[in-house]
């Protein structure tokens, strides 16, 4: 029987693509668990939409990832350039790639303007969450594929 395929932030497997240039990759133990039980489809949503490695952090400001899909909120860098379309084009393409795919399941970065599926940045730079998804992770909510963070391994592993 073929394993379900889970949709998985690049940074999580240790592919340097955030905004930083680095890679927030799970302990190896994680991955093996995750890659016996699923076909794991590594993707980035803020590549993808055409935005550099590095480029400069990004924050939702006005809401949260489904305010910006609607166009009634921004992904906007700190020096106030807005990044939505980017973000935006993103968030489709990885649909686009998890319904080719058949994953009903993704695993992404918890907090990202992109990935985050409870909380994401305040959009002041502060530091400070607010309850809310990222833009590719309100997307694929909206097209029912359910959303883990790293913060929830035990809960997609059950």
């Amino acid at each position: 029987m073929d394993k379900p395929v889970l949709l998985v932030s690049a940074c999580l497997l240790g592919q340097p693509v955030r905004y930083d240039a680095a890679s927030k990759g799970l302990p190896e133990h994680w991955q093996v668990r995750l890659a016996a039980r699923y076909t794991l489809l590594p993707f980035c949503p803020e590549c993808a939409g055409g935005l550099p490695t590095p480029r400069p952090a990004a924050e939702i400001r006005g809401g949260s990832g489904a305010q910006v899909l609607a166009g009634v909120a921004q992904v906007r860098t700190e020096a106030g350039d807005d990044v939505s379309a980017a973000f935006v084009s993103g968030a489709r393409l990885t649909l686009q790639q998890a319904q080719q795919h058949g994953c009903r399941l993704a695993l992404l970065k918890a907090n990202s303007p992109s990935c985050g599926n409870r909380q994401v940045y305040s959009g002041r730079f502060d530091g400070q969450l607010q309850a809310g998804a990222g833009v590719t992770a309100a997307l694929l909510q909206q097209h029912d594929i359910t959303v883990y963070s790293e913060q929830q391994l035990d809960a997609l592993l059950a």
